[in-house]
């Protein structure tokens, strides 16, 4: 065993693998405490877990600790004598130097090594972003030797990818320098998680279906406006070479060595946001309970989560637990971040609106709900009872954690909770939002009208334009994968709580055929964040001796 930053002891990875009934020659090594599953081991077992679905209202400044709840939970559950097993998603070094921090959780509730996985982890964000731009560059040379499918430099779609903020990326001219550098031509990057090769990795089931979704992408048109694919170009045998490896899901470990299973990409406000298929028929094929988290707020992480994966994968989650502080729910409600932590009933019960809404949007899909709140040592005991209160006479079981301090001992009433649904013998009747006959469009407004609470949708004339192109395309029975602000339940992060009577804005949409859905792009959303004022990046350093300090 080895110390790690929270001053407790990781077991050897094939100590953790142990658990799953792995042997150390069923798994692929990263060190010690790093390894990937192989897709034949993955596997070799049917699926026999129960599946809880952790999800939060709409994030704030202040955090709601979803990630370290679902890891809490997880925790807990096996306390609780469950072969628990937490499936999340890998982090992006986007977010890590940036704003919002890494994302292994925190306290007595992270998985471990924390730092390796918020960092280089093993490699796979840096196998997709080499193996997307593999394939700009072979578009970019098929331009210039005048070898690829009737392609122009004006008619290609595809753009290159990092996997860090960059607004200086956005929009970019290459090819400058004279004849020898290339073609000119604009185009831009997007950060590596809302990459289609991201999204393709995470939805494949094997190597074979990897292929064949990577040789659907559309990567520009031809002089007849026909699309043009990946497979024309013969460029998906060698991207899959590069994403070998990075298609295997990693097993790690928690604070407490539950086992957890980390593979995808995160971001649901501009991808799919949840971890891999691959990932998830690990843990469904090699525990008894999987606790997986969607990122952001139930109108995206878990709209897609249930809308896009689910579906794919035939599968139901057994319970959804939506994560909420008091403070979060007091600045949905109005008040400053800064004062968040103040008393304050009436912004609590106008913020509380936002949590219904959340609730409603789960319910919609049939499934039982449960509230987790996130405890924390200055909130006041009446605003507790009050919501408590709320929630009951909604019907709506709730239970509070204190898994950051506690680990799993902080969450066991929570566990309690998940497990008396989890024995209830409920037979799932869950239902996607929407039907893959329906049109683009109709998709579109059962989002907005259902889950974010919309009055219209309205779309510029190129969305509209593009939606035609992609129907009379064959495109019309893929999934919708909006791009929009975690911040709001609408497309304008300035509205919170629970916003009515808007329109919902669509100003371009784009076609992942690999993926199968498009992405429609809400309000101002771009696919390449920028760096804050003050970037996290600025309070990391490396001590003489190699320790890595200061990652949030």
């Amino acid at each position: 065993m080895t110390e790690h930053a929270g001053g407790d002891r990781m077991l050897p990875v094939t100590t953790i693998a142990e658990q799953l009934s792995l042997t150390p020659g069923d798994i692929l090594g990263y060190g010690r405490y790093k390894a990937k599953i192989p897709l034949e081991v993955l596997y070799s077992q049917p699926r026999k877990a129960k599946l809880v679905l952790v999800t939060s209202i709409n994030p704030t400044p202040l955090g709601e600790g979803k990630t370290t709840m679902s890891i809490g939970l997880a925790q807990a559950l096996s306390r609780r004598g469950w072969l628990a097993t937490a499936v999340l998603r890998e982090p992006s070094l986007g977010p890590t130097f940036g704003m919002k921090g890494g994302a292994t959780g925190g306290g007595q509730a992270q998985v471990e090594p924390a730092q390796e996985i918020n960092l280089h982890f093993t490699g796979d964000f840096h196998a997709i972003t080499t193996a997307h731009n593999l394939l700009a560059a072979l578009l970019d040379n098929a331009l210039y030797f005048r070898t690829g499918a009737n392609l122009s430099a004006h008619r290609i779609s595809w753009k290159r990818v990092l996997d860090l903020n960059d607004r200086a990326l956005r929009h970019i001219v290459i090819g400058l320098g004279g004849a020898g550098q290339g073609i000119p031509r604009e185009t831009g990057f997007d950060i590596t998680a809302a990459s289609e090769v991201m999204a393709v990795l995470t939805l494949a089931r094997d190597r074979e279906d990897l292929v064949a979704r990577l040789g659907r992408i559309v990567v520009g048109t031809d002089s007849g406006q026909a699309p043009v694919t990946v497979a024309d170009i013969g460029a998906a045998p060698a991207m899959a070479v590069l994403l070998n490896e990075a298609i295997m899901p990693n097993l790690v470990q928690t604070s407490e060595h539950t086992p957890a299973i980390i593979h995808g990409g995160p971001f649901a406000n501009i991808a799919h946001g949840c971890n891999s298929v691959l990932a998830t028929e690990a843990g469904l094929r090699h525990s008894e309970v999987v606790v997986t988290e969607a990122g952001f707020g139930a109108d995206l992480g878990a709209e897609k989560f249930l809308d896009i994966k689910a579906p794919l994968m035939g599968i139901s989650p057994d319970v959804a637990v939506v994560v909420v502080t008091l403070r979060a729910l007091k600045y949905q409600g109005g008040r400053p971040a800064a004062a968040a932590s103040e008393p304050d009933l009436a912004a609590l019960a106008s913020g509380y609106a936002n949590l219904q809404k959340h609730i409603e949007n789960l319910r919609r899909f049939a499934l039982p709900v449960i509230v987790g709140i996130n405890r924390f040592a200055g909130d006041r005991p009446e605003e507790m009872r009050w919501i408590h209160q709320k929630l009951e006479a909604d019907g709506v079981g709730v239970e509070e954690a204190d898994v950051f301090v506690k680990g799993g001992e902080g969450g066991v009433g929570l566990a309690r909770l998940v497990e008396s649904v989890l024995r209830s013998g409920r037979t799932p009747t869950f239902q996607p939002l929407y039907r893959p006959e329906m049109s683009l469009t109709a998709k579109i407004q059962q989002i907005a009208r259902g889950i974010y609470g919309a009055q219209d949708v309205e779309y510029t004339a190129e969305a509209q334009r593009k939606l035609e192109r992609y129907a009379t395309w064959g495109d019309g029975q893929l999934g919708v994968c909006i791009a929009k602000t975690p911040y709001s339940l609408s497309d304008d992060p300035r509205r919170l709580g629970r916003p009515e009577g808007f329109t919902l804005n669509i100003r371009d949409v784009e076609l992942a055929r690999g993926a199968g859905y498009i992405v429609p792009l809400a309000g101002t959303m771009v696919r390449m964040p920028g760096l804050p004022k003050t970037p996290a990046a600025f309070g990391m350093h490396v001590t003489p001796d190699g320790r890595i300090e200061g990652i949030r």
